[in-house]
């Protein structure tokens, strides 16, 4: 089995990021969408940076499937590597005050898979 090569093995790449934080909202795919407003998740998220100032330095996008169906809708930010699932629009102030504004993630929003890879409900 391989294993995943960690990013801080790479320190130059590590000083090139060009945005503090990048999100990744499920947007796409055939349930995310369904099991709750992703679309408008990804849209206040977009919102609350722009009216922050924080473009340059946060990052939001739309994303395809993750492969957690079931699970979502997911919101994931990096390079922290914090999955949520089961974002609601209300809970997009929240992820963006306390996680990217404080560094703190949401611990009721947490996603922990029962293992790595596709989970799938």
């Amino acid at each position: 089995m391989e294993s995943v090569v960690a990013f801080h093995q790479f320190p130059a790449a590590a000083e090139m990021v060009p945005f503090e934080k990048h999100v990744f909202v499920c947007t796409g795919g055939k349930v995310c969408p369904v099991d709750g407003d992703s679309v408008a998740v990804h849209a206040r998220l977009k919102e609350l940076v722009r009216q922050a100032g924080l473009e340059s330095s946060i990052r939001i996008n739309q994303a395809g499937c993750m492969g957690q169906c079931g699970n979502g809708p997911m919101v994931v930010v990096y390079p922290d590597n914090i999955w949520y699932c089961g974002v609601k629009i209300e809970d997009a102030d929240a992820i963006f005050e306390e996680h990217l504004r404080r560094g703190h993630p949401i611990e009721r929003l947490r996603y922990h898979p029962a293992h790595p890879g596709i989970n799938k409900r």
